[in-house]
């Protein structure tokens, strides 16, 4: 016989019968007696559901330590599991839940960063391809940004309320925002790994740069060392005239090269000293420095995205393994 409790209109009544009918009830009375079930269900399991807490917070700090292990001792291994991770995971739960219009932004967005990155992997360096990878992902990384910005604006709104002036029902105006959060986030985090791989292996070919040991090549003071071209252009020669960015170590590169290098790029050295960038020298104007922040939220975030979902599903199979539920 199955416990089981009745919900009736002035508020839940407990009483053991042998099923109710739940099609003759309301969606909130509905939801009263799965809830009820489900404490029926579980009462009496406090030292399992105790047990099941401990394995969850073992699993967890084992699991960071391995992942800081990982990543100190191999950094490039790390880096391609978590991209791919992050880029695939959500993709299973997509076409699971069958959210199509999530599916139909990340094949657009797959197709034009598998062909950045096509670009970006060649050799030799085409001398156009590292201001279009730039420009590509600078792009994503802007409307990431200001889609984050209106999400997060969208569920401000709606917990004070001020949806109701606008007549949109809170439930649809906070889908609405959450949605919105949730876009500009992953894909903010998506583009970042894509252009610090790109990043490397643009710098590696171009000469200036090794993420391990010396560069292959010296650096003259009229070459930029993230695109390889040159920072000045003589009177008779045709060219784009671009500002400068002089770093502490007194390198000079493009404005856009070693913006580009150290905001979307991910990388806080000199692409050829490896000295430590100052980014809030850098980025002096108040009103470029959440860029700053908001890139470094977007690293703590690809954690949550890549692994987060895995070590969940190995706490559940321990549980499962050990019959615990």
């Amino acid at each position: 016989m199955a416990a089981v409790l009745e919900v009736e209109v002035g508020g839940p009544v407990e009483r053991e019968v042998d099923e109710v009918d739940l099609t003759h009830l309301s969606p909130e009375e509905r939801w009263r007696v799965e809830h009820v079930r489900m404490h029926a269900k579980h009462r009496g399991h406090e030292a399992m559901h105790a047990e099941m807490v401990l394995i969850l917070i073992a699993t967890l700090v084992v699991a960071q330590l391995l992942l800081v292990q990982w990543k100190q001792r191999h950094p490039r291994s790390y880096n391609m599991v978590t991209l791919f991770q992050m880029w695939v995971v959500p993709l299973y739960f997509t076409i699971k839940l069958n959210w199509w219009r999530f599916l139909v932004i990340w094949v657009l967005f797959s197709a034009v960063t598998a062909f950045v990155t096509f670009r970006a992997t060649r050799k030799p360096l085409v001398q156009t391809t590292p201001r279009l990878v730039y420009k590509w992902f600078l792009l994503i990384y802007k409307i990431s940004y200001a889609t984050g910005i209106v999400g997060y604006m969208a569920v401000m709104f709606t917990l004070f309320g001020l949806n109701l002036l606008f007549r949109i029902k809170p439930e649809d105006a906070m889908d609405f925002g959450i949605s919105l959060l949730f876009y500009g986030l992953y894909y903010g985090v998506l583009e970042r790994d894509f252009a610090e791989m790109c990043a490397d292996y643009m710098a590696s070919t171009i000469g200036f740069y090794s993420a391990s040991g010396m560069p292959t090549k010296h650096l003259s003071d009229s070459v930029c060392a993230v695109c390889g071209q040159q920072i000045f252009v003589d009177v008779n020669e045709e060219g784009i005239i671009e500002n400068t960015y002089r770093l502490s170590c007194n390198h000079v590169f493009h404005e856009f090269c070693i913006r580009g290098w150290c905001i979307v790029g991910k990388k806080q050295t000199c692409p050829y000293c490896k000295e430590k960038v100052d980014l809030k020298r850098m980025f002096s104007n108040p009103w470029e420095r959440p860029h700053v922040m908001y890139g470094q939220l977007l690293d703590w975030l690809r954690y949550l995205v890549a692994w987060q979902p895995v070590i969940i599903g190995l706490v559940q199979g321990i549980n499962y393994i050990l019959g615990l539920e």
